[in-house]
């Protein structure tokens, strides 16, 4: 069985005035709806070769452990019936635990960690489950507004089984203050769907005295859906 559609509030508009850069980049004319063709209908098969060492522990990507909080993020990828979404391709990126990412456009005034690359990769197992192991991000200053800092987030890149089940999302940790502050997480109108951009802790996924571990879960469409990232 279905889903109804996705309800109105739990995607972004896709210009947001309070985000300002929507307004140069987003798109003023309103979308249309094509026939999808097979490409965009027909699972996808990722290989499992195309991950290399380490994608799914971002702490061991460098010459020694990279600083700041060790954490485990895990949860499961469900299609819009709740059912899960097997073998797909996941893909994460963050900054480092000061907040800077090791991209040539982020001049923040933080340091960059040599042993912290900020990326990785895996595939989800039968039940749908993911988990992959990082550092905690630290917030930043991106310049939308004036004391504009972004909460500390992952971002999440996933197709599922098809084309058209694209995601791009943010996962947030929780009871973070900068919520209220931010353009990005506030332009989802319904409150109950940006809720479930934000992770929950998991002691079950703690491991010992080693990591603290958090559990998210994705939704690709449907009543339930994981909002876009705009």
């Amino acid at each position: 069985m279905k889903f109804d559609a996705i309800a109105p509030g739990v995607y972004p508009e896709l210009i947001y005035p309070p985000y300002k850069s929507t307004a140069k980049r987003g798109p003023v004319q309103p979308p249309l709806r094509l026939a999808a063709g097979l490409p965009v209908t027909q699972n996808i098969a990722p290989s499992p070769t195309i991950l290399l060492p380490n994608d799914m522990d971002l702490t061991a990507q460098g010459d020694a452990e990279p600083l700041g909080e060790k954490i485990v993020v895990t949860g499961r990828v469900l299609d819009e019936d709740g059912k899960p979404v097997r073998n797909s391709l996941l893909e994460v990126w963050q900054c480092n635990s000061a907040g800077r990412y090791r991209h040539k456009r982020d001049q923040h005034n933080a340091p960059l960690d040599p042993n912290f690359h900020g990326w990785g990769k895996m595939m989800t197992d039968d039940e749908g489950r993911y988990r992959f192991v990082t550092i905690k991000p630290g917030p930043y200053p991106w310049g939308n507004h004036d004391k504009a800092w972004r909460p500390a987030h992952i971002h999440f890149s996933l197709f599922g089984n098809v084309y058209a089940q694209r995601l791009v999302t943010q996962m947030y940790f929780p009871n973070d203050p900068l919520f209220d502050y931010d353009p990005i997480f506030q332009s989802i109108p319904d409150l109950a769907a940006r809720q479930r951009l934000i992770s929950r802790y998991s002691l079950e996924h703690t491991v010992s005295d080693q990591m603290l571990g958090y559990e998210f879960d994705i939704v690709l469409r449907g009543r339930d859906a994981t909002p876009l990232d705009i």
